[in-house]
């Protein structure tokens, strides 16, 4: 998100002449209030707090314009049309199948290879797309073996939120965070990816200790998980060759996007429209409409949509001062201390991800910490407390399911199984899981930069 500095001087069309301060912080807390209870889609109350914001005179059309991040918007959207475009040729199920009978079907061995895999797959697409694909294989496997499938999603849930944490492509709040201090894919790799596998063997052990002795499976049932054909689930052998040339090429271009002077969404957008072009060259007019729809009807409109209207409403209550008093308030309660206040947001960052989703959360820190600037000497001091908010908002997001979009995801494919997943039983065990996870990442942050 582009730094904006308020200006209290150029807000003059508040109607009634209302405090600017007042009036954006107040649709700010009501919007966020009706998202946390998700009473309504957040897509349609993150557009009337825009809407609002914008109505009331908080901000005018183009300032409003001037908040949304559209490189996010753009990294987003090119990357949902890939593995959109990918999934069909079946490589994702392929990948499930092999797993579970490359261990010959123990439930252990199953529950450990999916989550290696949703973690795997979570860095280098992202975690919402990675849990669509696997917990269905995962709820197939498990009746399949007429096991129970909590121990299994619920590690998925992990692994999603942890490997998202690894990548600038892994987790929303880290594309937003990446294209606010412009921090390219090698910088994410280089700074978080080294703790994530260390997170993710702590989180497994413990996984281990809860349900691993107590999962077993008849032999009549791993026989016929055994005889699963992977093969079969390739579809289109032709599409999958040229979906993993474009991923290949898209996950150079992510490494090299800064020599290359590329913002991450050019490389996704470019990427989703060479994938598209391959994949319709010398069908008939006709066929590439169809094609073409069904692709882009695959991509989260509603996650899209909700992250403008989000934007908006944050460059509301940045463009009136509030965020500019609460980075005050922060400092003050730190002592401007910056191993303090690093510290102070990993764990801020990760309580409050686990109570609301995620990505709302870092879009209202990153104006925020970015008025810190000055008391540390300017943004290039920041560092510690954005690798900070990254690790608190990603590994946060696994304390509650409502912590993040992968959660809910994988909670509405179990309740549509019939095995519905209970809130206060999941928060019972992933909350303590989490606060775990970030003990380890406050050792990492500590050792490594403070």
């Amino acid at each position: 998100m582009a730094a904006m500095h308020p200006d209290l001087n150029s807000i003059t069309n508040v109607v009634f002449g209302w405090d600017p301060l007042w009036v954006s912080t107040i649709l700010f807390v009501i919007t966020y209030a009706v998202i946390v209870t998700e009473t309504i889609n957040r897509a349609i109350v993150s557009g009337l707090g825009a809407a609002l914001m914008i109505s009331l005179g908080v901000l005018n059309q183009e300032q409003a314009i001037a908040g949304v991040d559209f490189n996010t918007l753009g990294l987003l959207t090119g990357m949902m049309v890939i593995v959109a475009i990918t999934r069909r040729s079946g490589i994702f199920q392929y990948v499930a199948i092999w797993s579970a009978k490359k261990v010959k079907a123990k439930p252990w061995g199953i529950l450990l290879m999916l989550s290696i895999v949703t973690a795997t797959f979570s860095a280098l697409l992202d975690n919402v797309t990675t849990v669509l694909l696997v917990a269905p294989v995962t709820l197939l496997i498990t009746e399949e073996m007429d096991m129970n499938p909590y121990p299994f999603l619920f590690a998925e849930i992990f692994a999603s939120n942890i490997g998202g944490a690894a990548t600038l492509v892994g987790d929303p709040p880290n594309i937003m965070i990446g294209s606010a201090v412009h921090l390219s894919f090698n910088d994410f790799l280089l700074n978080l990816a080294p703790i994530v596998p260390a997170i993710m063997l702590v989180t497994l052990v413990a996984i281990y200790l809860l349900w691993g002795k107590g999962l077993h499976a008849t032999t009549q049932a791993r026989e016929r998980v055994m005889r699963f054909r992977e093969r079969e689930a390739i579809r289109d052998p032709a599409l999958l060759k040229k979906s993993l040339a474009v991923l290949t090429v898209v996950m150079i271009a992510f490494v090299l996007a800064h020599p290359l002077r590329l913002e991450p969404a050019t490389i996704a957008m470019f990427g989703a429209g060479v994938l598209m072009l391959l994949n319709n060259l010398g069908r008939h007019a006709d066929d590439q409409s169809e094609d073409v729809h069904k692709s882009f009807g695959e991509v989260e409109w509603v996650t899209i949509f909700f992250f403008v209207g989000l934007f908006i409403v944050v460059a509301g209550v940045e463009h009136a001062g509030v965020l500019d008093l609460l980075a005050d308030w922060v400092l003050g309660m730190t002592g401007g201390d910056m191993a303090v206040t690093s510290i102070a947001v990993l764990w801020i960052a990760a309580i409050a991800s686990a109570i609301v989703d995620n990505i709302p959360f870092v879009a209202t820190m990153i104006p925020m910490i970015e008025s810190m600037a000055p008391s540390f000497g300017g943004a290039e001091n920041l560092m510690p407390i954005w690798w900070s908010l990254a690790l608190g908002a990603c590994l946060g997001g696994n304390g509650s399911l409502v912590g993040a979009s992968a959660n809910l995801i994988v909670a509405g494919f179990a309740e549509r199984a019939g095995h519905r997943i209970p809130f206060m039983r999941f928060m019972a065990v992933a909350f303590p899981l989490m606060l775990l996870s970030i003990v380890v990442a406050t050792v990492y942050i500590w050792i490594r930069y403070l």
